[in-house]
C-alpha cells in the first residue's frame, strides 16, 4: 500500500512563534504547557499563528468478532444504536463538541448492522465486523487496506473542504480488547499490563479479557516489527480507519488530537507505517484504560489533560481543543510588550 510523504515540521514557524511567545505581557514561560503547544502547532501547520476554527471529530463506527466472548458487559447491539444516538446528538461526544464548536463526522466502516441510506452517516462499510481474533486474523490484508484508505479519503475530504484540526473518535463494543493487543505487541509488554476494563469488566471478567487477548496474541503470532500484520490479525475495522485518517492529515498538515486507548492504538499503527506521523500527534488525554500511559510513553506524547475518563468516542479529545484554542488565542490576541506600552524585564 502507498502511503503520501509526510512534510518536515516548519522550524522557521516554530521560530516566528517562540518569538512571538517571548514578546507578550508575561514572564517568560508563565503559561507554561500552553506556550509550547502553541509553537508545536505552528510547526506542524507551518503558520506563526494557526487557525482552527474549523475542527472536527472524525468517528468510525466498527464491530468486533472478538465480542462473542463477553469482553464487553454490553452486547453487541449498542454499536449501531450508539450511532443512531450520534446521529441524534444525544450523546457526550455531541455535547462536547458542540461546546467546542466542533463537528462530528460519523462513519459506518464496519457495524454488523444495516444503516442503508441513512443521511449523516458516511457508508463506507467495509465488512460487517471483524473475524474473531481468537481463531485467526481479524481481517485480511485487503480489509485493512481498504479500511485504511477509506480513513484517508475521509480526511482528504474534509480538509479539502476546509478542515484545520482532527480529532479521531470511534465506537464499537468491544474494541479495547484489539486495541489492548495491539498495544501488548507493540510495546512487548505483557497483556495483563496493558488491559484494563473498558466499559466496566468486574475483576473475573478484566481476567478473562486479559486470557483472550493472551490467546489471541498465541495463536495469531503478529509480528511486532510488521504493523500491518498487528493491525490484520489482532486490529479492528474502525483502528485502521483512524490510522488512514492519522496518515493523511499528517500529510496534510493537519494536527491530530488524539482520544483515548484506541484512538492512541491507531495512532501505534499509523505511526508504524509512517515513521514521519508522529510529529503530527497531540496527546488530548491520558485515560483509565492502563495501557494508553504506556503507549503515549512509546509515542513520546504528553497528555493535555487527566480527568480518569474512559468514554471513548472522541470525548477527551473534543476537551483538548478548548486547550488548543486557548494556547493559539493567546498567541495570536495578547498584546506585545511594546504594543501595550509595558517595560519588559531588563
Amino acid at each position: 500500500m502507498n502511503f503520501p510523504d509526510i512534510p518536515s515540521i516548519s522550524n522557521e514557524a516554530r521560530v516566528a512563534a517562540k518569538r512571538r511567545q517571548d514578546s507578550l505581557t508575561k514572564p517568560l514561560g508563565s503559561l507554561g504547557r500552553l506556550e509550547d503547544l502553541s509553537v508545536d502547532l505552528a510547526g506542524m501547520t507551518g503558520q506563526e499563528i494557526p487557525d482552527f476554527s474549523q475542527k472536527s471529530v472524525i468517528l468510525l463506527a466498527a464491530d468486533h468478532g472478538i465480542a462473542k466472548e463477553g469482553v464487553s458487559p454490553y452486547p453487541q447491539e449498542v454499536t449501531p444504536q450508539m450511532v443512531m444516538n450520534f446521529l441524534n446528538q444525544g450523546a457526550a461526544i455531541n455535547v462536547l463538541t458542540r461546546q467546542a464548536g466542533s463537528r462530528v463526522v460519523i462513519v459506518d466502516i464496519g457495524v454488523n448492522y444495516d444503516f442503508q441510506a441513512i443521511p449523516g452517516i458516511l457508508h463506507k462499510k467495509i465488512a460487517w465486523g471483524t473475524e474473531n481474533m481468537l481463531h485467526g486474523p481479524a481481517m485480511t490484508l485487503e480489509q485493512a487496506e481498504a479500511a485504511i484508505q477509506v480513513g484517508m479519503d475521509v480526511a482528504n475530504d474534509l480538509i479539502g473542504q476546509g478542515l484545520q484540526l482532527v480529532a479521531t473518535g470511534e465506537m464499537g463494543i468491544g474494541n479495547t480488547t484489539p486495541s489492548a493487543a495491539i498495544t501488548a505487541v507493540m510495546t512487548g509488554r505483557p497483556a495483563a499490563e496493558v488491559t484494563g476494563r473498558g466499559t466496566g469488566l468486574d475483576d473475573a471478567g478484566l481476567v478473562r479479557k486479559i486470557g483472550l487477548i493472551e490467546q489471541a496474541i498465541a495463536f495469531n503470532q503478529p509480528d511486532p516489527k510488521d504493523p500491518m500484520d498487528v493491525l490484520c490479525k489482532v486490529g479492528g475495522l474502525e483502528i485502521a480507519g483512524m490510522a488512514g485518517v492519522t496518515i493523511a492529515a499528517a500529510a496534510r498538515r493537519v494536527p491530530v488530537v488524539l482520544d483515548g486507548l484506541i484512538s492512541t492504538a491507531a495512532a501505534a499503527i499509523a505511526v508504524g507505517l509512517v515513521p514521519e506521523v508522529k510529529h503530527y500527534l497531540v496527546a488530548g488525554h491520558q485515560s483509565e484504560e492502563i495501557g494508553h500511559r504506556i503507549l503515549l510513553d512509546q509515542l513520546g506524547l504528553s497528555p493535555l489533560l487527566r480527568l480518569d475518563m474512559r468514554g471513548g468516542e472522541g470525548t477527551g479529545a473534543a476537551l483538548a481543543f478548548h486547550l488548543i484554542d486557548a494556547a493559539v488565542n493567546l498567541l495570536r490576541d495578547m498584546a506585545t510588550f511594546n504594543q501595550a506600552g509595558v517595560s519588559n524585564k531588563s
